[in-house]
């Protein structure tokens, strides 16, 4: 194939397509004429194949970010308007597209990873070197069991499973939509949420490892932590998207950089939560469970965290 004639042919085709994108996100589908939306859609499947074209054959990575976001963009638009199978629909989301969105939006995401581990570390670092910093940080029930009777704080969850693990789907996802509506305040309430996430987390680590319980305390984390902190990582980087749009719109005006981030981040949203109820799930029955050994609930903890990550770099056909 004649990359630079091939190109030549079709960059036309992508601007075009971007063109009715704009003029959609700005003023909604309904602005554009029976045409326009035949050739919209009709574009965004020649986008979606050209985009598996550019990936297949490796013409770089600048080049594929530019027709993902554009057939992301096209997918929002031309599926808000139609019905279809939604079994095929949610298989192709999850298959494909949230995958996808995740490694577009991958910096969001490693930012607001980065906030919620310097949180902990300077948590870590407080609690080493000030006794008094662990009571401001980590509840008293907490604190005391683990100080004066050496147990940790788990095994209330046990005889109570079904109840305890709704109680921690809801919670957790509270906590994820929570994080993401931050971001409409500049993305200052996202940075708060995992900023004190980070701290709670380090402190707890601190005060569990002070006191030689850290062993059955990861054990207890990592299965269900393996999918919970990288969802919430997620939320966070979809309210990072939102702070970035209203702080930093680029080329587009602020709000038509929101509605396309915006797009973005509820998409991202749609991953998190099935991430949350099996999280959920695990934490509840799995993790707590005493008659599992510990090496046990390492080993699953880590091959779930593996499995996530081979599932969210995996690369799919778009045009099948």
């Amino acid at each position: 194939m004649d990359v630079q004639r091939w190109l030549a042919r079709q960059e036309p085709k992508w601007s075009q397509l971007e063109t009715l994108l704009q003029k959609s996100e700005q003023k909604g589908l309904r602005s554009l004429t029976v045409q326009e939306v035949q050739q919209l859609s009709s574009l965004y499947r020649t986008v979606s194949a050209d985009l598996a074209r550019v990936r297949s054959r490796n013409l770089g990575s600048g080049l594929g970010e530019y027709l993902q976001n554009l057939a992301l963009r096209g997918y929002g638009q031309v599926y808000q308007g139609r019905r279809r199978s939604s079994w095929r629909a949610i298989v192709q989301f999850y298959r494909w597209e949230f995958p996808a969105l995740v490694r577009q939006t991958w910096l969001y995401t490693a930012l607001a990873t980065a906030i919620f581990l310097l949180g902990g570390l300077i948590a870590w670092w407080y609690a080493w070197r000030d006794p008094d910093f662990l009571p401001l940080v980590v509840p008293p029930r907490i604190l005391n069991l683990v100080q004066k009777e050496g147990k940790l704080w788990m095994g209330s969850i046990v005889g109570i499973e079904p109840l305890a693990s709704s109680w921690i789907m809801t919670n957790n996802i509270a906590v994820s939509f929570a994080t993401l509506a931050g971001g409409m305040i500049a993305g200052l309430g996202t940075l708060f949420i995992l900023w004190n996430n980070g701290i709670h987390i380090g402190a707890i680590a601190t005060l569990v490892g002070q006191h030689d319980l850290a062993y059955p305390f990861w054990a207890f984390v990592l299965p269900h932590g393996a999918l919970e902190l990288p969802a919430i990582f997620l939320a966070g980087g979809a309210g990072l998207l939102l702070g970035q749009a209203l702080l930093f719109p680029g080329r587009y005006r602020r709000m038509v950089a929101l509605t396309q981030n915006g797009a973005q981040a509820i998409y991202l949203m749609f991953g998190v939560v099935p991430l949350l109820v099996i999280a959920g799930v695990i934490e509840g029955f799995f993790s707590p469970n005493p008659l599992v050994p510990n090496s046990i609930k390492y080993l699953a903890g880590t091959l779930i965290f593996l499995g996530l990550l081979v599932y969210l770099s995996s690369r799919t056909d778009t045009s099948s």
